[in-house]
C-alpha cells in the first residue's frame, strides 16, 4: 500500500492528461490524434498508471476502451485535479497582471439581491487590483464555510449565531406580508405574524433563514406554518 507521499511522487500529471483525454474520446488511437503523441505511448503510460494504482482502469476492446469502476473513480478525480491546477495557473497569472489580493465571500440570496450590488461596486472602485469570488449559499452553509476556512468572509440571517466567531451587523432586512386584494388580512394595517398562521403560505426552501425564522417564531406562538407552495 503506497503512502499519501508515495502516491502523490508516482502519480504523472501528463498520464492523467491523457487518461482523461482517452475516457473523453473512448479511444486511445483518437488521444493520441488529439494530443499529438503515439498511441504506443498513451498505452504505455496508461499501463504503468494502472501499475501504481494497483487496478485495471480500461477494458481496451477492438472498437475503443470501456471503464471499470475503479477507471469511473479515477476519471473524477482526475479531472478534478488537473481543474484545481487550472484554477491555480489562471489565480497565479492575475497576480502577475497587477491583483494584489483575493477575497473570498459567501452570502445569502438576499444580501446577494438587496445590498451587496453597491457595497461591491464601491469597494472595487477602491480597490481596483483586489479580485473577489462572490458564491451564493443558505445562512447555515455560510457559517459553516467561515469556520471551516472555505471563504473569508460571510453574510447570513444573524439569528443563525455566529458559532464562535466574530461577528458585526451588516444590514437590517425587513419582512412583509404579501396577501391578494380582498383577502381577510388586507385591512391595510399592520398584521402580527400571528395572524397569518391560520392560512396557506408560500414557503423558501426548507433550509433558507426566512423559513427557519418563521417556523421559530410560529413555534413560539404555539402553532404551525402551513407551507402550501414551497
Amino acid at each position: 500500500m503506497l503512502s499519501e507521499r508515495n502516491f502523490a511522487r508516482q502519480i504523472d500529471l501528463t498520464s492523467l492528461q491523457l487518461f482523461v483525454a482517452v475516457c473523453e474520446l473512448g479511444s486511445i488511437g483518437r488521444a493520441a490524434e488529439r494530443e499529438f503523441i503515439a498511441a504506443s505511448a498513451i498505452s504505455k503510460r496508461l499501463s504503468d498508471l494502472e501499475g501504481t494504482l494497483g487496478t485495471t482502469l480500461l477494458h481496451r476492446h477492438t472498437r475503443g476502451v470501456r471503464l471499470t469502476p475503479a477507471g469511473e473513480g479515477l476519471l473524477h478525480h482526475a479531472r478534478a485535479v488537473l481543474y484545481g491546477l487550472e484554477q491555480m495557473q489562471v489565480e497565479l497569472a492575475e497576480y502577475a497582471d497587477g491583483v494584489r489580493g483575493h477575497v473570498r465571500v459567501h452570502a445569502s440570496i438576499s444580501a446577494i439581491v438587496q445590498f451587496l450590488p453597491e457595497d461591491l461596486g464601491a469597494f472595487a472602485r477602491l480597490h481596483p487590483q483586489v479580485k473577489i469570488d462572490l458564491e451564493e449559499h443558505l445562512s447555515p452553509e455560510v457559517l459553516r464555510a467561515v469556520q471551516e476556512g472555505a471563504t473569508d468572509l460571510g453574510l447570513c440571517n444573524g439569528a443563525m449565531g455566529a458559532g464562535g466567531l466574530q461577528s458585526l451587523p451588516y444590514r437590517r432586512d425587513s419582512l412583509v406580508l404579501v396577501v391578494p386584494r380582498g383577502h381577510a388580512l388586507a385591512s391595510g394595517g399592520p398584521v402580527a405574524f400571528e395572524a397569518s398562521l391560520p392560512f396557506d403560505h408560500v414557503g423558501l426552501h426548507a433550509n433558507s433563514s426566512i423559513h427557519l425564522a418563521t417556523h421559530q417564531a410560529a413555534t413560539q406562538a404555539g402553532a404551525a406554518v402551513r407551507v402550501r407552495i414551497r
